[in-house]
């Protein structure tokens, strides 16, 4: 299985994942800051930014675009929540 890198900045932790994993799964098994409250992509309190590998996570869905809009998120802000890891990136809670 095709293995990943994902940077919590905030906490100063990389692990190695599997591709196709959501950053939240990672997040909550490692203690990073980034938090949640619906899993289903329509809150946005689990908003990321994207510090490298924007490219290497699934493309937003158009509930997540919609929240992301909602949020006024910036530019390369994901939800946690919905993305998936295809390859490195480091992310931070936003």
């Amino acid at each position: 299985m095709a293995k990943a890198k994902v940077t919590f900045l905030d906490i100063g932790v990389t692990v190695n994942v599997p591709v196709g994993t959501r950053v939240i799964e990672i997040s909550e098994k490692v203690g990073a800051g980034l938090i949640y409250g619906c899993r289903e992509g329509d809150c946005g309190t689990c908003l990321m930014k994207v510090e490298e590998g924007w490219n290497n996570l699934t493309e937003p869905s158009v509930v997540e675009e919609k929240v992301l809009r909602e949020n006024m998120a910036g530019k390369h802000c994901r939800l946690a929540c919905q993305a998936q890891v295809l390859g490195d990136i480091v992310v931070r809670p936003a």
